[in-house]
């Protein structure tokens, strides 16, 4: 059974939160703060996160940022009450996997919660299918109907990283940083070439699958069938 965290400074969220998961057969602890719920991580060891935004003493960017840079495997769920592209965009850059508006609607909640530690669960996985491509961590390789093909290093590592979370949409800077290194000296370039080249590979209609460009933000891989 999945436990999630549940960080809120409001009490009536926190409780109708943690009744929706409950109801859904997911075990919670909850956090009043930021601070308050990095102080419970160790302890909790949850499977996912859901962060209200605006909370006092850290914040929910703040903390999302301390999940992703210590907790590198947890799906992270922000709710805010801010619509605006800005304060998305801030959030994904920060780590977060998903996004919803308060007030939202609980079946709505329970489908992005379990959305994500599918594709969590996807992730950690050696082996993994998008589309109608099998990708093999193992041997570097991928492989359509039993035909297995060879791909460079990178392009590799960039499919995997894609397709290791479908719908997820990873800013530039992530992609860069976790396929070529923090210290890589070269420019966003790099990336669109070896995403164009991924493009070419692997068209939607043979493989069942697309690289999406999300405008002044990333990528996201999309399964088509």
């Amino acid at each position: 059974m999945s436990k999630i965290l549940i960080a809120d400074d409001d009490p009536n969220i926190r409780e109708l939160v943690r009744t929706l998961l409950k109801n859904a057969g997911f075990d919670t602890i909850e956090a009043s703060d930021g601070r308050d719920a990095l102080a419970k991580m160790s302890d909790a060891n949850p499977d996912m996160a859901v962060v209200d935004v605006m909370m006092p003493n850290m914040d929910g960017y703040e903390l999302c940022r301390h999940l992703r840079k210590y907790y590198e495997n947890l799906p992270v769920l922000l709710l805010t009450a801010k619509a605006e592209l800005p304060a998305k965009v801030k959030g994904f850059e920060l780590g977060a996997d998903d996004y919803l508006t308060k007030p939202f609607e609980g079946d709505e909640l329970l489908l992005r919660v379990k959305a994500l530690l599918r594709r969590y669960k996807i992730e950690t996985a050696q082996t993994l299918t998008v589309g109608l491509l099998t990708v093999d961590r193992g041997s570097f390789s991928v492989s359509l109907g039993g035909a297995r093909e060879d791909i460079p290093m990178k392009e590799f590592e960039l499919l995997f990283k894609l397709a290791g979370f479908p719908g997820r949409t990873f800013p530039r800077d992530q992609l860069i940083e976790d396929v070529w290194g923090y210290d890589f000296d070269g420019n966003e370039r790099t990336l669109d070439v070896h995403i164009s080249r991924l493009r070419e590979r692997f068209p939607a209609e043979k493989y069942g699958f697309k690289i999406t460009t999300v405008r002044g933000l990333g990528y996201r891989l999309e399964v088509t069938v």
